[in-house]
């Protein structure tokens, strides 16, 4: 791993949703694989953040189906779309505009901010990572079987909606 500037790093190492890795940290409470790096950066600014997301291709998502060239190019064209403005959830005004490249199964967003405070950036990391996961999750496309990291996203959501459904200790129907 790179050496990251020590306020980054003592704020990344501090926080319960990220874990050291080989190439820097990872948030734990996504089901993608993540990468949050930082190098020093200009002025009295605690860091130049550098996160990465690695999604599945809505091909490589998809159990035992290809899915149309079309399809997935339209996929694909919303995702990045819909990106562009995942700086809005971030505390941070000083950022790149968002990468978002795409190979036949892994499509990968890059995002590159520089923060005044490293906790303000440790925390930037992981809503912008929640952000990508949510834009993620907003295009799944129903109709298909998904696997991996996609099907456990739906997984996740019906055992919340459910649990919300039943929170109450009713199991549905008109109230007495």
């Amino acid at each position: 791993m790179t050496d990251l500037p020590t306020p980054v790093e003592r704020e990344l190492e501090s926080h319960d949703a990220f874990a050291r890795t080989d190439e820097g940290y990872d948030l734990t409470t996504t089901v993608f694989d993540t990468t949050v790096t930082a190098d020093d950066a200009d002025g009295k600014r605690d860091g130049r953040f550098r996160v990465t997301v690695f999604l599945p291709t809505l091909d490589a998502a998809v159990a035992d189906e290809v899915v149309a060239n079309v399809v997935e190019d339209g996929w694909f064209e919303t995702l990045e779309r819909r990106l562009q403005d995942v700086f809005g959830v971030a505390h941070t005004s000083t950022h790149d505009d968002p990468v978002v490249e795409r190979d036949t199964d892994e499509v990968r967003v890059r995002l590159e901010y520089t923060a005044w405070d490293a906790g303000e950036g440790a925390e930037d990391a992981k809503a912008l990572i929640e952000f990508v996961e949510g834009t993620f999750a907003q295009g799944i496309i129903p109709g298909y079987e998904y696997r991996g990291p996609a099907a456990t996203l739906l997984e996740n959501a019906q055992n919340r909606g459910q649990q919300a459904a039943d929170g109450d200790g009713h199991s549905g129907g008109m109230p007495m």
